[in-house]
Parts: C-alpha cells; structure tokens; sequence
C-alpha cells in the first residue's frame, strides 16, 4: 500500500540528504531545563505526583515540539540532541526525562513491577528467555517495536564500548519485502502470536495475537519481536508457525538490517531518541560496560501515549486495550498497577484532554 505519510518510507540516503529529523537545543533552552528541573524536584515526591503544571520548559519546548511533530507527520524517527546532561545528576536527569513525558503525553507503564520509568542498563538479564528482556541485558537485541504510540530514550552515559542503537522504517521494509516476494506479503497481515513474557496482568492471557503489519485509514501500521514471538511457540494454545512465516520473518529480518534500509548511530550524553513505534523498527548491539558504576551505561526510557494519537488497526487491541484516536493505551500493565498509578493515569489524561477507557 503506499503510505498517507511517504517521508516514513525513508531510507538511509533519505536521512542523509534531509537532516530535518535532527533536532539541537541551545543553551537558553539548556538552562531552562535545568531551571525547571530544580525548581520542581522534591524528593518527597514520587514521579506520579508531579503535574504538567510544575515544569515550565520554558524555550526548550518549542524544540522538542518539534521534534515530536517529526515522528507524527515526518519520519517517526527524530534526535535531539543538547539536553544539559553536564548540569545535573542522574536523579536530576530521570526527572527531566518524566518532564518532558508529561509535557508529550500519558506514560505507559513497561513490565511485571508496572514501572513507568524505566533505567535502561545491564541488570544481568538474560535476554533469549521466556521472560528476557533487552532493556536489563547487554545483549545484541533483535529489531523490535516496543509496546506503545512513542518510546522516549535519554543518554546519560554511555558503554565503554558497543551499544550502537539502530533504526530502520518499517514501512520501507514492507515496501521492499513487497517487491522482491509478492507472495510472502500478505503472510505478514497475519495474526502472529507473541508472549507478555510472563508479565501479564490478571486479566490477561499469557500470549496475544497481532499481526506484524496492517492497515487503517490509509496508514501502515507495524508490530514486530521475535523475541516474544518464540517465546510464545512454547506456550499452550499458540499455533505453531508455517514454512511461509518463517520465511517471510526471516526475510522481513534480513531486509531491516540492509545499509540502505537501517540508519545506525551512537547516542551521546545528553541526546534524546524518540520513535513513533508504528512506522520504525529498533535495535542495538551488545555492548561491554565500565567497571566503574558511577560511569556504566545508563538511559532512561519512557513509553507514551500521545494526545494526538491516530486510531490504530482493531487488530492492535488485545496488545494496546484501546484503539480509538487520542485515547491513553498501550504498555504492559504488569503485577503491580495499583491506586496509586491509576490515579496518575486520570489526572494526567484530563490534563491532556485524552480519554481514559
């Protein structure tokens, strides 16, 4: 299908030849940030009880506006970098991180403990597991998209070596894969099933179905982890794959990780990574980490569910709960959703005009 939006059908040349995904705050903007940061941080709060209201990003705000309207309307692929890591502690930098998240949207929570802030650095995990995941490992990570309309990623240190991020735009790999296999297309509009890696909810079931690709109002939508997808193969009740799946997931694979298709880069403290999960796919390489705590690799990551987000295929709800334009949906409620997160989730939606189902 051509794609309503046709700057998310980038390939790397595309990205070369238009920086307009590159995003650079200056240092008014720096010193705002840090400004709004100092003056709202009170160590007796938790995360949810902040509001919107209690940071004023001042000028920054018209720059990471955006950049968000890039991964809306442009690429779904954007960098900004200058966030004024230098100037604050890493307490401080996660709280600016959650800032601009309640200036952008709902956060979405991400796993078992119903976080919804997670640091991303090597915790030990063992990522090819029925219950991995590639945020707490160092491991080489498959292309995936994560479970939410946006996922946001500040670098506050970086590995003593490895941890290239990798992006590359899944409507590009569909278009591609539709042209050299014609036959297989159709196989990746499919209902595919993927594990909660035994993160679900009580209400939920152990594995969902979702095809990788489908379509709604003229948008291309994408959902890809092969991860979670083999997983899922081990569970009761999922059907096992065909010849033709694989070789269309192999595929599908193989083309995400071409040259031309998959832009590669190394974050730097102080940048910020933000992907529109529906028309990108991501992945990093195994890196090795500092002996040193205080300087081993280190992000903070947010899910979100944006104001202006479009409606999704019906095929997306069992993953997302929710597929309606501007509705708050997506993450992975987890164990620990409790009275607390709920509330936060209703006064931030009101804030945002969101509907809350």
């Amino acid at each position: 299908m051509a794609h309503a939006n046709r700057r998310a059908a980038w390939t790397v040349d595309d990205l070369r030849s238009d920086p307009g995904w590159v995003f650079e705050l200056d240092a008014l903007a720096r010193r705002d940030l840090v400004a709004a940061v100092r003056k709202a941080a009170d160590p007796a709060k938790t995360v949810f009880d902040y509001r919107r209201d209690d940071f004023d990003l001042g000028s920054a705000w018209t720059v990471i506006a955006a950049s968000l309207r890039e991964i809306r309307d442009g690429t779904g692929f954007a960098i900004l970098r200058g966030m004024p890591r230098e100037d604050l502690t890493a307490a401080e930098f996660e709280l600016l991180t959650w800032a601009i998240g309640l200036h952008t949207g709902v956060a979405r929570p991400q796993g078992k403990a119903s976080h919804f802030m997670s640091a991303v650095r090597d915790a030990g995990i063992v990522y090819r597991t029925g219950k991995g995941r590639g945020y707490s490992s160092n491991a080489d990570l498959d292309f995936h998209t994560d479970s939410a309309d946006i996922v946001l990623l500040t670098c506050y240190n970086v590995a003593k070596s490895g941890g290239m991020s990798m992006v590359s735009s899944s409507v590009t790999a569909h278009e591609v894969l539709a042209k050299e296999r014609p036959d297989l297309i159709e196989v990746l509009h499919q209902q595919h099933y993927f594990s909660r890696q035994q993160e679900e909810a009580a209400d939920e079931p152990p594995f969902y179905p979702n095809p990788i690709y489908d379509e709604r109002d003229g948008l291309l939508f994408s959902k890809w982890n092969r991860n979670r997808l083999r997983s899922a193969q081990t569970i009761d009740g999922v059907p096992g794959l065909s010849a033709a799946q694989f070789d269309a997931l192999d595929l599908l694979d193989d083309i995400l990780r071409r040259p031309g298709v998959m832009h590669t880069m190394y974050l730097r403290p102080g940048d910020m990574q933000i992907l529109n999960n529906h028309v990108t796919l991501h992945s990093r390489t195994e890196f090795e980490d500092h002996d040193d705590p205080v300087l081993k690799r280190c992000l903070f990551r947010l899910w979100l569910a944006p104001p202006d987000g479009v409606a999704l295929p019906e095929s997306w709800r069992p993953a997302y709960r929710a597929t309606e334009a501007g509705t708050v949906r997506g993450g992975i409620a987890g164990q620990g959703y409790d009275d607390a997160r709920r509330a936060f989730e209703v006064r931030q939606a009101a804030d945002l005009g969101m509907h809350l189902v």
